[in-house]
């Protein structure tokens, strides 16, 4: 190829690859321009959204406010006006002079005061039935009385105490209010065992320290005695 081709296959390389690169260039540019333009701006729809919203609430507000006004002025002529026609209240009557007053009094008869007074009596006789029925049923009704179930631990003096004579010796306590109930013996040590017994006592009849202090007494077999349960009924 000669030297005259070579620089023309030269100059329509590097001039058009220019040409071709400011063209397409030009076209991104543009293509960027119309973007922009085409685009809506979100934020600042909002805002404007937003503003008409609140001109439209504030127009509403207005309207409304305009409207009570409106309302209350009329309210307020309709009572003008009605009060405008009211008629003067009449003077009120004279009271009738004591010497009058005192005629009517002694010339009227109260018809009504003896049934008054009988109706008062038989209120008051009704009364005192009901309350003497109320109180006849009540005294009728069971009194709940207040008892105690307790286990006692009755320990001997030591293995040859006779264990019988002890719970017919503690059973020998008698009073009013006091119940007593099952025993058995319970093995302590040392083959010595202890008297469990339990009973029922009236807490209004019979205390506790008494009756530990009447089984403590039973000093010929008793060396102790411990509460083991106490349980009320």
């Amino acid at each position: 190829m000669s030297a005259l081709a070579q620089e023309k296959v030269w100059l329509d390389k590097n001039v058009y690859s220019d040409a071709e690169r400011n063209y397409y260039e030009s076209l991104s540019k543009m293509d960027s321009v119309a973007v922009l333009a085409g685009v809506p701006n979100t934020e600042l729809n909002s805002k404007i959204n937003s503003l008409e919203k609140e001109n439209s609430d504030l127009k509403k507000a207005m309207d409304d406010l305009r409207n009570l006004v409106i309302s209350l002025q009329t309210r307020v002529d309709l009572l003008e006006k009605s009060g405008s026609k009211v008629e003067p209240s009449k003077p009120a009557p004279a009271k009738p002079a004591p010497a009058a007053a005192a005629q009517d009094s002694d010339d009227g008869v109260d018809l009504f005061g003896s049934d008054d007074e009988e109706e008062s009596a038989e209120a008051a006789r009704i009364r005192e039935e009901r309350l003497a029925a109320y109180n006849a049923k009540k005294s009728k009704k069971p009194v709940l009385i207040a008892k105690s179930n307790i286990i006692l631990d009755v320990k001997p003096w030591d293995d040859e105490t006779d264990m019988a004579a002890m719970e017919q010796a503690v059973r020998a306590i008698s009073t009013d209010g006091l119940l007593w109930g099952a025993a058995k013996l319970v093995p302590l040590a040392y083959g010595i065992h202890k008297l469990q017994i339990s009973c029922v006592v009236e807490d209004e009849k019979v205390s506790v320290d008494w009756l530990t202090e009447e089984i403590e007494k039973i000093e010929d077999y008793v060396q102790s005695i411990d509460i083991a349960a106490f349980n009320k009924v």
